[in-house]
């Protein structure tokens, strides 16, 4: 599918962060599909995960691949492009042409580790920064998955006017202390690498592929089920170079398939991330914590939204677990917000919102309406 719009927009103001400091000429990538009608009322804003981007519904420019929820957004399909305008931007920090450390500072040097950290928050001030260029004052809905889910709730308390309906998939309103623990060894990774260069290596010609791909593959893990990975892998070990049959080498070649997988996705992704990226990407995540920006208290994060909620999560997601999505409700609840909430069956673990669940798909359209 073809996206109706690639723009790429400049903030008119400075962007205010949790942290104190400010950007400055901030630039936001979008991607937008259909068309906006008169009243300005069906808009639907669509929140990325955490190594996602704007490319919801369209050929990826790095890697040719589909949209990552081509499966969703389109013609006719749950999130129904013939009716509804879709935005899908490209957050804050990360690198498909928002502003982030890659970015030329105002010296015409990128930032590097003089990128200020950022927040979830942070991320949404700058798509609400995006609406109003585009002169959209309320969404029909935001939706969003994992990280994505996170956006979509900080909109929900943070600018509670600007979204009728939020629909958050497979994730949490803070970070355990699991969840930022698995953040932190893929972070120690890509310090770790010589070609790192404390995070100055963009004119070095080596990035720090090798702690980077270790970090996707460690978080990789997360994304996938017990269930799902002894379903696609089991202990069956790969063919050998040669064609041979699978035989162990007794050495530390990848023997197993779910080896041999875990590297293609580490190396396939080193191809189109940011190392220092994903370092301020999952900062902002394990800092992400609603109730703690609202007095200490999830109820009163919502006290003042007039949206119409609607939670999901998955049996085999251990990510964000159910017990997640039920403390978000519970606290919609006591808000006196009104919410429905599904817990879905899926084999694939916390990445089931991305993939082939016909359940998800009645939900979403149902739903968004």
């Amino acid at each position: 599918m073809s996206p109706a719009a690639l723009s790429n927009v400049t903030l008119p103001a400075d962007l205010s962060l949790d942290s104190g400091q400010a950007l400055s000429g901030v630039s936001i990538a979008y991607e937008a599909y259909g068309a906006l009608n008169a009243a300005k009322d069906n808009a639907i804003l669509v929140c990325h995960a955490l190594t996602g981007d704007q490319f919801v519904a369209s050929e990826h420019p790095v890697t040719g691949k589909s949209g990552w929820w081509e499966r969703m957004v389109g013609p006719g399909k749950p999130v129904d492009t013939d009716r509804f305008f879709v935005i899908c931007a490209n957050v804050i920090g990360s690198c498909m042409g928002s502003t982030g450390p890659a970015s030329e500072a105002s010296d015409g040097r990128p930032y590097a580790m003089r990128f200020p950290v950022i927040t979830i928050r942070d991320m949404v001030r700058g798509l609400v920064g995006l609406l109003d260029v585009l002169g959209i004052e309320r969404l029909h809905t935001a939706v969003g998955g994992s990280m994505g889910g996170m956006q979509v709730l900080s909109i929900a308390a943070n600018f509670p006017e600007r979204a009728n309906r939020v629909l958050a998939i497979a994730t949490t309103a803070r970070h355990s202390a699991q969840n930022i623990a698995f953040h932190e060894v893929g972070r120690q990774a890509i310090m770790a690498d010589p070609a790192w260069h404390n995070g100055d290596y963009y004119a070095a010609g080596a990035q720090p592929d090798a702690g980077l791909a270790v970090a996707r593959m460690a978080a990789h893990i997360t994304y996938l089920s017990e269930e799902g990975l002894t379903r696609k892998f089991g202990r069956r070990l790969q063919d050998r170079p040669d064609g041979s049959a699978g035989a162990k080498s007794f050495g530390f070649d990848a023997d197993f398939q779910v080896e041999s997988y875990l590297r293609y996705q580490g190396s396939g992704f080193t191809r189109r991330f940011d190392a220092n990226s994903y370092l301020y990407i999952t900062r902002a995540m394990d800092y992400f914590d609603l109730a703690e920006e609202h007095g200490g208290t999830l109820a009163e994060a919502f006290a003042g939204s007039k949206a119409r909620f609607c939670i999901v999560s998955f049996d085999t997601d251990w990510l964000y677990p159910t017990s997640e999505s039920r403390h978000i409700v519970h606290a919609l609840n006591a808000a006196g917000a009104p919410v429905s909430f599904v817990e879905l069956s899926a084999p694939y673990g916390h990445d089931s919102f991305l993939l082939d669940v016909p359940a998800l798909d009645r939900v979403v359209k149902g739903f968004v309406g």
